[in-house]
């Protein structure tokens, strides 16, 4: 979430935690550094408890001063782990540190643990220069997706910028830090540290640089400056500070990308100047909106974002180029060519220029009712309305009618039911073309969830496990067991790896300490020692005298049957052998006399 800064930036703090032994909250071990901000450092580290990697960022210890950010950072963080999509790095856990710092003295550190995501930082991938529009496309797309479901849950990121979008080996894209930046600007931090955690103003909408109210179209504006940035090579606005920058967004309009990039369509400069908008009004509503617009500029089709009107047209483009409706103004009415020198002129011309003035006139009727219409033609074909929660077979019957093919994608969701389908992509009553493909997102049923393993777990870990993947602890119930220490989980009701809906709960059955004793008399002494080394038990054998038993036999068990406590002593009595203790003889011969 931090955009790069000089080492000296770095509290005492943060670096007295990257000896790779100091441990976190009792259980998080920091490793390598793998990045640093001006607000933070990230780093590899190891859930101690759980044994998986992950990746932890230190916050600066300054920001726990402030009693309204530390309560804003824990109720961020708490909602941020609520939010579990392929496109959202997730938050596992959040706290913070007592720290020393190089004087001596104590400091609260915040800190977050992160899911560890194997990839590079879009920040660094946009250094290679500009990317074709199928590549930004494809990230964007990930980018609006990630927004699409938090701005559902009520949580608008307020920081979407390069060095917050992560792009696995795979090329999976997936988005950070979200509620962090709310956090803080919620909290009474300085302006100094405000604009620092909040990254670089490049990414401000205008309403963030007026310090006005945002909501889910300023996540949209910034990513409309990411893909800005990805399909040019450079921010839309650029400055000595951060405040010409953010100026900027508030009174300047950008560069249209086609002038920075000459391999750009007009539909997609149209794309990213709606979603630059000043206005926000006039913005994307929606990151649905927004992606349908990428994807439908991607597949060839037109979006339904216009260039700007003719006016904002010659300020984008200058002067000197002329829109198509401006050239038909010019042969049609405004350019009189030059001057005839016959005092009549030809009617053949005459009745030319008619015809050719009717000919562009009527063209350009026809191509803006082409646009709005989706293009004539016997081969154009109208999306079915309705498909969504119609069944997959349904739907494909549906569009293959109309000669169109189905594209199936496979996603979980909790409230549409297994094989229905749960959106279509361009939307009914789009206008396509024979052949063209319409993508079906196909519900999978409840999201699913894995059984981590539980065994051996303290119980607070075993529930803390079980959230983590999206599950609860159910019943809780305890027994005796003779290896398990208490407090921790013997089994629980589902195998480790067992797939469950997401929510489901686990019941757990967890070790009371204690131990059952069984009733040893009568055995040898050496059968009860294996059967209590066993049940991790201690025996203590006493030889009394005053007893008929046989010897070497349990001849009296004071420490009664029952539930012990685990390690526990068991005093066991024999009787000493005597000369008038009896001896075990075969059965056919008599004991001898006397």
């Amino acid at each position: 979430m931090d955009e790069e800064t000089p080492a000296a930036a770095v509290t005492g703090p943060i670096l007295a935690l990257t000896d790779g032994e100091r441990l976190l909250a009792g259980r998080y071990r920091v490793e390598q550094h793998i990045g640093r901000g001006g607000m933070a450092e990230v780093h590899v580290g190891t859930d101690t408890r759980l044994g998986r990697k992950v990746a932890i960022k230190l916050l600066k210890s300054s920001l726990a001063n402030d009693p309204t950010f530390r309560m804003r950072f824990r109720q961020e963080a708490q909602a941020a782990s609520r939010m579990t999509h392929p496109t959202i790095v997730r938050v596992f856990d959040a706290g913070e540190e007592t720290v020393l710092e190089s004087g001596g003295g104590e400091a609260q550190l915040p800190f977050i643990v992160m899911e560890f995501v194997d990839g590079k930082m879009l920040k660094d991938l946009i250094k290679d220069g500009p990317m074709t529009a199928q590549e930004a496309g494809h990230i964007i797309g990930g980018i609006l997706t990630a927004l699409e479901y938090s701005h559902r849950a009520g949580v608008v990121h307020r920081d979407i910028k390069p060095g917050n979008v992560m792009v696995t080996r795979s090329g999976q894209v997936k988005v950070m830090d979200f509620g962090i930046a709310r956090a803080i600007s919620d909290s009474s931090a300085t302006v100094a540290q405000t604009s620092v955690i909040l990254g670089t103003a490049q990414y401000f909408s205008p309403e963030q640089a007026k310090g006005e109210t945002v909501d889910v179209r300023s996540d949209l504006y910034s990513t409309g400056v990411v893909l800005f940035e990805m399909l040019t090579g450079r921010a839309p606005f650029r400055g000595d500070s951060a405040i010409a920058v953010a100026y900027q967004h508030v009174s300047e309009r950008p560069e249209v990308p086609s002038r920075l990039n000459p391999a750009l369509t007009e539909q997609m400069d149209a794309v990213v100047l709606r979603a630059l908008e000043k206005d926000k009004a006039k913005r994307y509503q929606s990151a649905e909106e927004f992606r349908d617009d990428v994807d439908a500029v991607l597949a060839g089709r037109a979006p339904t974002a216009r260039l700007p009107t003719a006016p904002i047209q010659q300020e984008l483009f200058g002067a000197g180029e002329a829109t198509p409706e401006a050239t038909v103004r010019r042969l049609a009415f405004d350019d009189p060519g030059p001057a005839s020198t016959s005092s009549r002129p030809p009617a053949a011309w005459i009745w030319a220029g008619v015809v050719v003035v009717a000919a562009i006139v009527l063209g350009v009727a026809l191509w803006v009712v082409s646009l709005a219409t989706g293009g004539f033609g016997a081969d154009n074909r109208t999306v079915p309305t309705g498909l969504e929660s119609a069944t997959s077979t349904s739907a494909e019957r549906a569009l293959r009618a109309q000669d169109l093919t189905p594209v199936l994608h496979q996603e979980a969701s909790s409230t549409v039911a297994r094989d229905e389908v749960i959106r279509v992509r361009p939307g009914g009553g789009t206008v396509l073309k024979k052949g063209d493909t319409v993508n079906l997102w196909v519900s999978t049923g409840t999201p699913q969830a894995t059984v981590p393993k539980l065994e051996g777990l303290s119980q607070d870990a075993a529930e803390q496990a079980l959230t983590q993947v999206g599950l609860a602890a159910g019943a809780v119930t305890t027994a005796h067991s003779a290896s398990v220490p208490a407090g921790s989980v013997i089994s629980a009701s589902r195998d480790e790896g067992a797939k469950l809906d997401e929510d489901a709960k686990v019941d757990l059955v967890v070790s009371d300490g204690k131990v059952d004793l069984p009733d040893l008399t009568g055995r040898t002494i050496s059968d009860a020692r294996s059967t209590l080394d066993d049940l991790g038990l201690t025996a203590d054998v006493v030889t009394v005298t005053d007893c008929t038993a046989l010897p070497d036999t349990v001849s009296y068990q004071v420490t009664g049957a029952g539930a012990v406590d685990q390690g526990s002593k068991v005093t066991l009595q024999q009787c000493a052998a005597t000369s008038e203790t009896p001896v075990p003889t075969d059965s056919a011969t008599p004991p001898p006399a006397g």
